[in-house]
Parts: C-alpha cells; sequence; structure tokens
C-alpha cells in the first residue's frame, strides 16, 4: 500500500464548477498556471507512480480571506465518488466562533479521516492554549493532526508561526494526539529532527520544497544533512511520503525518494506504513 499523504485537490474538476471559488482558491494557494483536471488524468498520474491512495487537504480561511481554498463539504464530495482512491480531511479556522462544531460535524457526520492546520496561512501559534479544546476533540475522536510547517510560498503567509519549536509543548500537552508537522518542516530540518527523536507521537512528511532538481535535494536532505543512517536508526516510524500536489508531481517526488539508499524495510514505511499508523485504527483500506 503506497499512500501519498500530502495532496491537495483545488484543481479536481468535480469541485470546480464555480469560477469565483475557483479564483479563490487559486489566488489564496498561490498557483496560477493550472487548471481543472478529470479523475481520469488523476487516476492515470497515481496510477504511473504506483500510489493508491492520496490524502486530501482542505483550509479553512473564512476569518482571515472570507472563504475555503477546499472545504469540508468539497472533500467529502470527492471521497464519496472516489472511495478506494482518496482519504478525506478536514479543516478549520481556530478563529471561528464554532471552530469545535465545525470539527465534531467533520468527523461524526461527513466521517472524515483526520484535521488538516495552517499556522502560516491562518495565522495562529499552535502552542496557543486556544487550541487546546480543537486538540481535545480529535483525541476524542481518535483523528490525526496534520500541520502546516516551515516555510509557506502561499500568499499572506507568515512562517514565523510554523517553526517546529512551536509544535513541542502540543507534543508534550497531548501525548496521545498523532501530530503531523509536513514538509520537514523545511528549513528547519534540525529542529525537526530533534522532535522526532524525542517525542513518538511526531510524524514529518516529504513534501518539502525542493532546489535544483528532486534527486538532487532529497539527496542533500537526507544522506549529507543527516547521516546516512540516522532516518534508518532514529525515526524510521515517523516519516510519511508526501508530495505536496499539485505543488508538485508525486510520481517524480517517489522515484528520488526510491533512489535513496534506504532498506526496503524502511521504504516501505515511508511509502505506506507509517502512514496508516499515523491515520490510526478507524480507517480502512480494505
Amino acid at each position: 500500500m503506497i499512500i501519498d499523504a500530502h495532496v491537495h485537490p483545488i484543481y479536481f474538476d468535480m469541485i470546480c464548477q464555480d469560477e469565483k471559488k475557483l479564483q479563490f482558491r487559486t489566488e489564496q494557494f498561490g498557483v496560477y498556471k493550472q487548471s481543472p483536471y478529470d479523475y481520469e488524468e488523476i487516476a492515470v498520474e497515481m496510477d504511473y507512480g504506483k500510489i493508491d491512495r492520496s490524502i486530501l487537504l482542505p483550509l479553512d480561511l473564512t476569518t482571515q480571506s472570507g472563504g475555503y481554498i477546499v472545504s469540508n463539504e468539497e472533500i467529502k464530495t470527492i471521497i464519496d465518488r472516489y472511495p478506494n482512491r482518496f482519504i478525506g480531511f478536514a479543516s478549520v479556522d481556530p478563529y471561528r466562533e464554532d471552530a469545535l462544531e465545525v470539527v465534531e460535524h467533520a468527523f461524526k457526520d461527513l466521517k472524515l479521516s483526520g484535521l488538516k492546520l495552517h499556522p502560516a496561512k491562518q495565522k495562529f501559534y499552535p502552542d496557543d492554549e486556544k487550541l487546546w479544546p480543537i486538540y481535545q476533540k480529535c483525541l476524542e475522536y481518535d483523528k490525526p493532526i496534520l500541520f502546516h510547517a516551515g516555510l509557506s510560498w502561499e500568499p499572506n503567509s507568515l512562517t514565523k508561526y510554523a517553526h517546529p519549536l512551536h509544535f513541542e509543548r502540543v507534543a508534550i500537552e497531548f501525548p496521545g494526539l498523532r501530530i503531523c508537522l509536513a514538509h520537514f518542516a523545511w528549513p528547519w530540518v534540525k529542529e525537526m529532527m530533534m522532535l522526532l527523536i524525542k517525542y513518538p507521537n511526531v510524524y514529518t512528511d516529504t513534501s518539502m520544497l525542493y532546489l535544483d532538481s528532486f534527486e538532487d535535494f532529497m539527496n542533500r536532505i537526507f544522506m549529507k544533512e543527516m547521516d546516512p543512517l540516522t532516518l534508518e536508526r532514529n525515526f524510521s516510524n515517523q516519516v510519511l511520503f508526501g508530495s505536496n500536489t499539485p505543488r508538485f508531481r508525486a510520481f517524480k517526488f517517489k522515484a528520488a525518494i526510491e533512489a535513496l539508499p534506504f532498506s526496503e524495510t524502511v521504504k516501505a514505511k515511508i511509502f505506506g506504513e507509517n502512514a496508516l499508523a499515523f491515520l490510526g485504527k478507524d480507517v480502512s483500506l480494505d
């Protein structure tokens, strides 16, 4: 089972009928040279990369920008149509007065599989105690949280909110909460490594903003910034494969990781087993 843990379905044509919404999400996400594509194209690319499932991430910006990049209901629409290809997460703007009700509805009624939060874009510090009730709600439903961490190229995003050290108290206060800090928190890779080593409930994914080629960048991160055995021996259970589609192409990222000299056991963990552990027992992919 190969799972891409980081996909933004902003151009899936089944949720792109409204031109104003499409323009909003394009401007907010900061990708301007793409247009809607149909499921057949999505499936062909997933099949080419031998990717079995993709985790789809929405983003609620109602108080910050007056809308959604993708809404929870749109994620539900995609999942209902293609349940064997996609896993749906929810999102909530933490400044909403009804934030807990939104999360409750997403988990209880929409049956979504986790929560996506974006500190840099939604402008909050993850260790702010006003987030505690949202984290408690995730624990109540045994749902993980995927946070944006590190640099964001999205317009009007402040990277200061997404420094990995702002997540340490969350990991301490909520040891039962599965937390993924996306993008390996790049450029703070060493700080991300520290969190992985200290906290078994913390995960990360590979969807870094690559420089040069995919292959050169992955080699530099995993073979030079780290010792070649650092991941293999210290946190091989905590790294998920994530592509950041549509900003990057999943099959290219996957090929670059496959070329790294990790053991086949560790590659199997990165490409799927760790994602299953992160998602938890309530997610069935039979």
